[in-house]
């Protein structure tokens, strides 16, 4: 029997984070009491539904830290991968405290999208009971976390995706949180949702609306919209309006407004700063807790180019932080020896090692302890993780040449132009879709001739290993899109779709993790730069590169209109591939 599709849409959004007791020693006991806390949070008093995981031995003469989870969008405390981070932490020692994000399972309130003002504050109300000023709803006291002053816990958190940017958003309202463990979140809501790959004014945020990510956003909708149905509740601070049940009304708004199409620019101002308003990008500034970054390479909801956008605003503002860009994510990956989140291997996984590491260090204060490198990758080519003193820079060159070839010098650079020009529905398939989660066949990536253009390199003479985001410089000639291009609408801008393949010898060609990157280019007759999905990969002796512009993608909106797109190559003319490139082996 098929399963709804918001119900499987859910987990695969939820993307939460599973941890189990010691593989190496008996768990220690702990008992698991449901409590429920009354908050005000966004104007409205919101209940919150919550499990306390109290460790045996843990009592006021014997007090010990605390960590502080939630679950992923669609979930709730009571679903197995945020049950088992209680369990897992309460094994380990820790006083856990597990709770249904607003709007989630059985608490009350508006999906409000991990607002710091909203759901960060309702998280601080925790924090009042783990630091003793507080009592739960029916009395119930926790005079046994540890404090590092009166009414401030000793408490890290952790947890993925939804549950990874509530980390971030309590941690910017609320200084006692002493540590951050997010997993597969986003830096900045409006880039994860309608990305723009050019023109950014820091990190992954640009200036210019992006193209609507319709498959993912449309699911988080269904599923929030859905909430009553997949956990029902009576509580009556979950309603909001007829036209949008569950979410905050700008929330909704936003997510209507993209699929719209259209974007004017007073409506899509509005739109670009609501949606930054509840992003990390907007209030990292005010996060001084130590923070271990966990991204996954396979993920097209939040890239690994959002991690690195957090993890630079912190390092940048002396904020201590490490990254690692494991296999996983929200798109699959998990391969044997990763941290598994069914059967919580921490301390044989390499993330699991650095997670245990990571709370030593700041929750139990054990100061020699290692946390590890600052920068770590998980590559399939090669047993361990690859690390870094810093991530590695953009470092080799290739060009575009007017014969479809990729060169490494620009005097190879021929002469020449070539044209493609879209269709008035998707010709190109990069991302994993919606199909698998309702039972259909998902067809590997393809574009269709006359849509797209790609160049090739020459077979490779040595392997080369490419870790982190590859860069593009263009320019392009479309004047149909130029006509409308100031029109003062966004969606009148020019849209194209970047993405680098991995060719074999045989002529097989590989989207790397299915990851593509969409640009609305801001001005047509200005070269531009795209940066790419951050990646990490081999590209084998023997194989080619092929870096490919389409017109196209199916999980996507595209170009309002018929635009066709000519680029010319010539030796002293823009178009550049910049790759960051690290020392094979």
């Amino acid at each position: 029997m098929r399963r709804p599709l918001v119900a499987v849409a859910g987990a695969a959004l939820a993307a939460p984070l599973v941890l189990s007791g010691p593989a190496h020693a008996e768990a220690a006991p702990y008992t698991v009491t449901p409590l429920k806390f009354t908050v005000q949070a966004g104007g409205r008093s919101c209940v919150i539904d919550a499990d306390l995981y109290r460790p045996a031995g843990v009592d006021a003469q014997n007090p010990a830290p605390a960590v502080l989870a939630t679950n992923g969008f669609g979930g709730s405390k009571s679903d197995g991968s945020t049950d088992a981070i209680g369990k897992a932490v309460a094994a380990r020692g820790y006083v856990g405290l597990v709770y249904s994000g607003l709007g989630f399972g059985r608490s009350g309130c508006l999906i409000t999208l991990d607002d710091p003002a909203i759901d960060g504050k309702a998280a601080s109300g925790l924090l009042d009971f783990l630091g003793g000023t507080r009592a739960a709803d029916d009395g119930t006291r926790a005079d046994y976390v540890v404090r590092d002053g009166e009414g401030d816990p000793r408490v890290g958190m952790i947890g993925g995706s939804y549950g990874g940017a509530i980390q971030l958003a309590t941690a910017s309202t609320d200084p006692r949180v002493d540590a951050l463990v997010p997993l597969i979140t986003w830096n900045d809501l409006a880039y994860a949702l309608a990305p723009n790959n050019t023109g950014a004014a820091a990190g992954v945020t640009s200036d210019t609306p992006g193209v609507f990510k319709w498959q993912w956003t449309n699911g988080f909708y269904l599923i929030g919209e859905g909430q009553p149905l997949l956990n029902p509740s009576l509580d009556p601070s979950r309603f909001n309006r007829l036209d949008c049940l569950h979410f905050a009304a700008q929330a909704c708004e936003t997510i209507r407004l993209l699929n719209s199409g259209r974007y004017p620019a007073d409506k899509a101002e509005a739109m670009l700063a609501y949606a930054r308003s509840v992003s990390p990008v907007s209030y990292l500034d005010r996060v001084k807790a130590p923070t271990l970054i966990v991204q996954g390479q396979a993920d097209s909801l939040f890239n690994l180019n959002e991690a690195t956008a957090t993890y630079k605003t912190l390092k940048a503002q002396g904020t201590t932080a490490k990254m690692i860009w494991q296999s996983w994510g929200h798109s699959g990956g998990q391969v044997p020896g990763e941290l598994d989140l069914s059967e919580g291997n921490l301390e044989t996984s390499y993330v699991g090692q650095r997670v245990l590491a990571w709370f030593d260090r700041y929750l139990q204060k054990k100061a020699e302890t290692d946390t590890g490198p600052e920068f770590a990758y998980y590559r399939s080519w090669q047993s361990g993780y690859g690390t870094a003193a810093e991530l590695p820079a953009l470092s080799q060159k290739m060009y575009l040449s007017g014969d479809g070839k990729l060169v490494d010098n620009r005097s190879k650079v021929a002469r020449g132009s070539r044209q493609y020009t879209n269709w008035l529905v998707p010709t190109s398939h990069s991302e994993s879709s919606i199909a698998p989660l309702i039972g259909l066949p998902d067809p590997k990536p393809y574009d269709t001739k006359g849509t797209y253009l790609g160049w090739r390199s020459a077979p490779l003479t040595a392997p080369v290993d490419v870790v982190g985001a590859p860069k593009a410089t263009l320019k392009v000639l479309s004047p149909k899109a130029e006509r409308v291009q100031n029109s003062g609408d966004a969606s009148d801008k020019l849209v194209l779709f970047a993405k680098v393949y991995d060719v074999a010898p045989d002529g097989t060609r590989k989207l790397v993790n299915r990851l593509v990157s969409p640009v609305r280019v801001p001005d047509v007759t200005r070269p531009f730069t795209v940066e790419l999905p951050g990646i990490v990969h081999r590209y084998e002796k023997g194989h080619r590169l092929e870096f490919v512009i389409a017109a196209s993608d199916t999980a996507y909106f595209g170009n309002r209109g018929i635009k066709p797109v000519t680029v010319v190559s010539a030796p002293d003319e823009t178009g550049v591939l910049e790759l960051p490139v690290v020392p094979a082996g």
